[in-house]
């Protein structure tokens, strides 16, 4: 089943500076952590009021037997393009695929635009790929159609695979010297332009520790594009609109979350994406749908949550629609509370961070 899920409108008069707290530059984590799953772990119980400092690997005894731990399997792709002008190698070009619109058109990023314009036809790895622009879209995206040797090469991933660099944020300015550290090592579905990243924490052992202790681990799919990180440019959230995101959740996935909830257990979402996934395909009463399609949902206190019982997430920017869902799921107040905690106690932020789980 496909289907656009419309984002629902809460009333509300906070405003996105209400999102904001103070993070010095050096707390932002450059690096992942040498073992995935011996980064921190910040447990915050919504029932007791409690905040304590543990280590990922503990999370094994926060979930218990008959939990569902619900992940993303998105596949982040090596986004990056760096080409030129065709017939001008002076002319130098970024490009970072955002989104497949088509059979080898994808909504893009292009950097400097002014290069991109309708019909300007772009080269990448010595001409093994070429993408000719064909509209301008919203937020000055471009849609371009790519052209390969399909004698030569199965798609356009294969290709990205040799001349592509992952799509790490901005805000990380050291080399990765690893590129499957921005992979979680359940990713499957390609085309994520991002990594979801509260999936980093886990290695092969912790999820078989996890299975043994009778958790089901369930996969749904959300391809993370650059809508949940852009910065929220209005001062009252309910007149933010996401960009849209492609999800999917298959009927084996949903009959499983459903066979969980109705026996008493939890839905653990590992990251804001599995989150909003699961709030977007489930219905007043707590049913989880198979529905493949787009989700625009906007989650930000005064939400109901419908699906999801546990959170498991990392640290996020201020002001971030990724903050606000997190002070949705427990309440502003704590929520800022254990940021500064986090800040005070030298926790590592961002996409490469550390993590905190909200019981």
């Amino acid at each position: 089943m496909s289907k656009v899920i419309v984002n629902e409108k809460i009333r509300t008069e906070l405003s996105t500076a209400d999102f904001y707290y103070d993070l010095p530059k050096e707390l932002i984590a450059q690096h992942p952590t040498e073992r995935r799953d011996a980064s921190r772990l910040m447990v915050l119980d919504r029932k007791k009021g409690t905040l304590s400092h543990r280590h990922f690997f503990d999370i094994v005894e926060y979930l218990h037997a008959g939990d569902v731990l619900v992940i993303n399997d998105s596949k982040v792709i090596p986004a990056r393009l760096y080409g030129h002008a065709e017939g001008r190698p002076e002319a130098m070009i970024e490009l970072l695929l955002l989104r497949q619109r088509g059979l080898d058109t994808w909504e893009t990023l292009v950097k400097p635009g002014k290069r991109a314009r309708i019909g300007a036809r772009l080269v990448f790895g010595d001409g093994i790929l070429i993408g000719t622009v064909t509209d301008i879209v919203e937020e000055g995206n471009r849609l371009i159609r790519f052209e390969y040797d399909k004698s030569a090469y199965a798609n356009i991933y294969e290709i990205l695979s040799l001349i592509g660099m992952m799509p790490l944020p901005p805000y990380i300015t050291e080399r990765l010297a690893d590129r499957d550290r921005y992979q979680t090592v359940y990713a499957r579905e390609e085309g994520s332009a991002a990594a979801p990243t509260a999936g980093l924490h886990f290695t092969p052992e912790l999820l078989e520790r996890l299975r043994e202790k009778g958790v089901e681990i369930v996969p749904v799919m959300l391809h993370v594009g650059l809508g949940t990180f852009r910065p929220v440019k209005v001062d009252r959230l309910d007149e933010h609109v996401m960009h849209t995101e492609y999800i999917s959740v298959s009927e084996e996935s949903a009959a499983r979350i459903n066979r969980c909830r109705a026996a008493g257990g939890r839905v653990i979402a590992v990251g804001t994406t599995s989150c909003r996934t699961l709030e977007s395909v489930t219905d007043e009463k707590g049913i989880v749908h198979p529905i493949s399609g787009d989700t625009g949902i906007f989650i930000y206190p005064g939400y109901r949550f419908r699906a999801v019982d546990a959170l498991i997430t990392n640290f996020h920017l201020p002001e971030s629609t990724l903050v606000m869902l997190v002070s949705a799921f427990y309440n502003r107040e704590a929520v800022l509370s254990a940021y500064r905690t986090a800040v005070e106690e030298r926790y590592r932020f961002f996409s490469f961070g550390d993590c905190m789980l909200i019981v």
